[in-house]
């Protein structure tokens, strides 16, 4: 019998990456819009737009080499609460415009949009276009893409433990199983790679409780700069840790 072609995997570097160690969830916090814009004399809006243009880039491409969950840290609790307005108000304008324009391309595509955070506080317009995502229909998932929309780590778990006592579970029955399925990304593995651009090394409150295990990707660049390139440098990265997870 002839050989099952292996399907090529659309890799942009020349770097080794092995098809079959690609980790299963990727977090990226995304940072360095309004520095990034700032160096070239462009206004905040304008370092938001090159951000969300180079996400999408991500995002397409993360799918096609067979990444299966990505999670992006887009608006924190504490940039909801403490960002100029104007700037806020530039941000839900991209969410308004991707719902717009990417619709029907990440329906084709397979791309499931999932939020993590309370969107419920933002304005109406807002509100309804994330609705508009969420209620997409896929004929063939092929990456959840977890966008973190006035969220915080912390303020995830004190959600789930809420919700734990409020669902009556007694003490002895709460274990890290449990917790787990409280979670915003209750069913989904916990992030093998947390990916940091911007050149700051803290996690700043983004998947405090998923990313127990994760490896942590610490880069220079700013995210407008973060391309598929930079993306598989870091994937590349991954696969040469030792990852013992305690072991």
């Amino acid at each position: 019998m002839p050989r099952k072609k292996t399907k090529k995997l659309p890799f942009v570097t020349k770097l080794k990456i092995d098809p079959n160690g690609m980790p299963k969830h990727i977090g990226i916090i995304m940072d360095g819009n309004r520095r990034w814009a700032k160096a070239k004399g462009l206004s905040t809006t304008q370092g938001h737009e090159a951000g969300t243009k180079n996400l999408e880039a991500i995002v397409q491409h993360a799918k096609d080499i067979g990444i299966k969950h990505i999670t992006v840290y887009a608006l924190s609790t504490e940039n909801w609460k403490k960002r100029a307005v104007d700037e806020v108000k530039g941000i839900f304008g991209l969410l308004i415009n991707i719902v717009k324009e990417k619709k029907e391309e990440y329906k084709n595509a397979g791309i499931r949009i999932i939020v993590l955070g309370n969107f419920q506080a933002f304005p109406r317009k807002v509100k309804a276009a994330i609705r508009e995502m969420l209620d997409i229909v896929l004929k063939n998932e092929r990456i959840k893409f977890n966008v973190a929309l006035n969220y915080g780590g912390r303020d995830e778990i004190v959600n789930a433990i809420k919700n734990i006592v409020k669902d009556g579970i007694p003490a002895k029955k709460i274990n890290e199983k449990l917790v787990s399925q409280y979670l915003y990304t209750n069913g989904q593995p916990d992030p093998d790679l947390i990916i940091r651009p911007g050149g700051e090394f803290r996690l700043s409150n983004f998947l405090l409780w998923q990313m127990s295990y994760a490896e942590l990707y610490f880069t220079e660049t700013l995210w407008p700069d973060f391309g598929p390139k930079k993306l598989e440098k870091a994937i590349h990265w991954y696969q040469q840790r030792n990852r013992r997870k305690g072991k």
